[in-house]
Formats: structure tokens, C-alpha cells, sequence
């Protein structure tokens, strides 16, 4: 079953002068196909101002189209007696924790969203201790959400996306303002729920590292789909990334650079442990 789909999805933003009149549009999605399973780990990599972002916002009917059509879960978005259901159905963790948190206390900021889905007293708690469980943080539940570090914070948040039981769980860059102790937290976090609570992810980023395992990955320039497919697929095209102003892993960096000066290393090199194998085997 598709999760997420799209057709020919537009967005245009209005540009406007220092007295708020219309002077024309700016185009941040152009037609754009996108098809996301249930269950799948789907990964969107683009750098600053590629629509990455605008595309998340359209996945939990933040934005709705200009034109085309987003679907979330069998639901169009842009009908707004459907808007309920696709934000039950798509749950949203921002980049900025704290623009996400709102409670002073962790189990009550967890149990807020929930709380105004009309769940139940009793079951609110449920939701609000099996989901602190899933991401590590049970034992913060009487905590003040200030004391807490970055990639806690962050954890909290998805802890409150979780307890509201969505089916796709959308992260907009989570990581980009955590230290790297901070990013493994949340990654690891995010697998965990994938594994135990069967959700569809849909990852933003644009760390390259965070995607390797992903299912399949769409790469977004200027609003466009401009590369789509594996890791190991979009992760051959060194030169095509770069083009695309994209990173790759540095191991994948390094196994490019090794083919190039002649040694018989496949494409597509994800890990340390594949390009240490192969060289072991060329020796």
C-alpha cells in the first residue's frame, strides 16, 4: 500500500513587495513524483532551498499544493474534511526541538498531542510510557525539558509524535543542530521505532551518512527529482552528487578515488567494513 504519493506536485510561494501587494511566485516544487510503501525507510537529500523541506511541510498538510496532488495514507490533502485524518496518519519532528516542546514536565509534553486527539485519560499514560520507553528516555519522564541536552530534547519530540500513533513519522532534518553524539542518538532512536512500531520514515536531510540503510532515496535540486534510487545506486554517482552541490560518505569518497587510480573496487561503496573487505580481497 502507498503511504505517500504524489502527481505532478507544485507549490509556488507568493513574492511580494515592502507593502504586502503580490508581485509575482516563486517555484519550490515543480512537478515532483514521489511513491512511499508502508514500512519503508525513505530518505530526501537536497541542499539549502531544494524543496526538500517544502515537500516535508505537504506530507502532514502543513502546505497544500499549488497544483498536482499529494496523497498520505489513501487521503488527498489539498480536501480540507481530510485534513484530520492526514495529520493522525503523518506525524511531524522539526529540526528545532525546542519550537516542538512545549510542556514543562517530559511525560506531559509527550502526552499533549494525544491528549488532543481525544484519547482517553488512562491511555494518553499508556501511549505516554511506551513511547518514552522506545526512545530511551523513560527515566526522564519527571524531567524539565530545559535540562535536558540536544539529542534528548529531540528524542522527547519524537517520543510526541509517537504516543499520537501515526502511521508515517516525516523528520525534517532532526539532526542538523546536534553534535554528532547527539545524531547518533536520534538515528538510532528512529530505527528502533521503525522496527518495533512498523512505521513508514521519511527522512530530510543532508548528512550522507544518515541514509545508508535507507530503502530508497530521492535527490531534490531547485524543486526538482533529479537523481532517485538505493543507496548503493545514488551513492555511484559521486560526480553526479557533487554536481548537485551533495556531500557523499567519506568512505564512498575514498572507494571513488581508489577506482580512479585503478584498483578494482566496486560502486557504491556504503560502509568501512564493504571497502575494508574488498581491499583485503585485492591483497
Amino acid at each position: 500500500m502507498d503511504m505517500v504519493q504524489t502527481e505532478k506536485l507544485v507549490f509556488e510561494y507568493e513574492k511580494r513587495d515592502e507593502e504586502g501587494n503580490v508581485i509575482g511566485t516563486s517555484r519550490a516544487i515543480d512537478e515532483v513524483d514521489i511513491d512511499v510503501k508502508e514500512g519503508q525507510f525513505i530518505a530526501i537529500l537536497g541542499h539549502n532551498g531544494s524543496g526538500k523541506s517544502t515537500l516535508a511541510k505537504h506530507i502532514n498538510a502543513i502546505l497544500v499544493p499549488t497544483e498536482g496532488t499529494m496523497w498520505v495514507n489513501g487521503r488527498n490533502t489539498s480536501v480540507p474534511e481530510e485534513l484530520w485524518n492526514v495529520r493522525q496518519s503523518a506525524g511531524m519532528v522539526f529540526q528545532n526541538p525546542d519550537n516542538q516542546i512545549i510542556g514543562t514536565v517530559v511525560e506531559e509534553d509527550v502526552g499533549f498531542g494525544p491528549e488532543n486527539l481525544g484519547v482517553p485519560t488512562d491511555e494518553i499514560w499508556q501511549r505516554v510510557e511506551e513511547s518514552l520507553k522506545a526512545v530511551g528516555m523513560i527515566e526522564y519522564r519527571h524531567h524539565s525539558p530545559n535540562k535536558l541536552s540536544g539529542g534528548q530534547k529531540q528524542r522527547v519530540a519524537i517520543a510526541g509524535v509517537v504516543a499520537m500513533e501515526p502511521k508515517c513519522i516525516v523528520l525534517d532534518e532532526p539532526t542538523a543542530m546536534l553534535d554528532p553524539v547527539g545524531r547518533k542518538e536520534v538515528l538510532k532512536t528512529v530505527q528502533k521505532l521503525r522496527e518495533q512500531k512498523k512505521v513508514t520514515v521519511i527522512l530530510i536531510t543532508h548528512y550522507m551518512e544518515e541514509v545508508v540503510d535507507a530503502d530508497k532515496i530521492y535527490v531534490m535540486d531547485h524543486g526538482h527529482v533529479v537523481m532517485e534510487g538505493t543507496p548503493g545506486e545514488i551513492f555511484s554517482r559521486v560526480d553526479e552528487l557533487k554536481s548537485y552541490r551533495l556531500d557523499v560518505p567519506q568512505v564512498t569518497l575514498l572507494a571513488d578515488e581508489l577506482r580512479k587510480r585503478g584498483l578494482k573496487i566496486p560502486e557504491g561503496i556504503l560502509r568501512k567494513e564493504e571497502l575494508v573487505e574488498v581491499l583485503c580481497r585485492l591483497s
